[in-house]
């Protein structure tokens, strides 16, 4: 098994739909998946990949078969998206527009990956700061923004329209140097902790390369 951060291609996008309708209500559409990926000239999309061998009895068990529908019932190398992200740069600001990990793949630190590659890629992009907004009630993911230097700043109001729940906005500085250079070093530990292949952090996205 080995883990990829990469850009988000438009072929990933039923895997990621399927994460996000898991994930968030209201989740985006596919439209708006293609204009972010092949489009928009501000955003930066990712997905976490796992590259592995699957078998009938593992498809089923983890809905292979929703994620992937061409799969037949042999053991065969499969590329899952576990986990997708997105990143806006607009005037200094790197602003995490989306996050999530599929639910079979929670708890194992594949949103820490995703948030962090986001993180580094905002640094590379010299932006000042990094600001996401997240559900009041949402403990387990103010814990791990927290963790990377995210201090809460302000009160969103009726954010969420689903449930008109607040949202706090949370926001990192880049500027301190201190920080960059203790962040590249826990950057280097997660890498080699999950033996991760990064092909986002350090590159442009295809739409962006000369």
């Amino acid at each position: 098994m080995s883990l990829i951060l990469r850009y988000m291609r438009l072929s990933d996008i039923p895997q990621v739909t399927a994460i996000d309708q898991l994930s968030f209500d209201p989740s985006w559409s596919a439209r708006s998946y293609q204009f972010e990926i092949g489009e928009s000239n501000y955003s930066y999309m990712v997905v976490l990949e796992q590259a592995l061998r699957a078998t009938g009895d593992d498809k089923a068990r983890i809905g292979w078969r929703r994620l992937v529908p061409a799969l037949n019932g042999a053991a065969e190398r499969v590329h899952v998206i576990g986990g997708y992200g997105g990143l806006w740069n607009i005037m200094g600001e790197a602003h995490v527009s989306t996050i999530a990990t599929h639910p079979d793949y929670r708890r194992r630190g594949w949103g820490e990956i995703l948030l962090a590659g986001m993180i580094r890629r905002g640094i590379r992009l010299e932006a000042d700061y990094v600001v996401l907004e997240v559900r009041v009630s949402n403990y387990p993911a103010q814990h791990l923004y927290e963790k990377y230097g995210f201090k809460i700043v302000a009160t969103k109001p009726k954010y969420y329209h689903s449930n008109n729940e607040d949202a706090y906005e949370m926001r990192l500085n880049l500027e301190n140097r201190y920080y960059r250079a203790h962040f590249e070093e826990r950057y280097a530990r997660l890498v080699a902790q999950h033996e991760l292949i990064d092909q986002f952090t350090d590159s442009l996205p295809p739409r962006k390369r000369d």
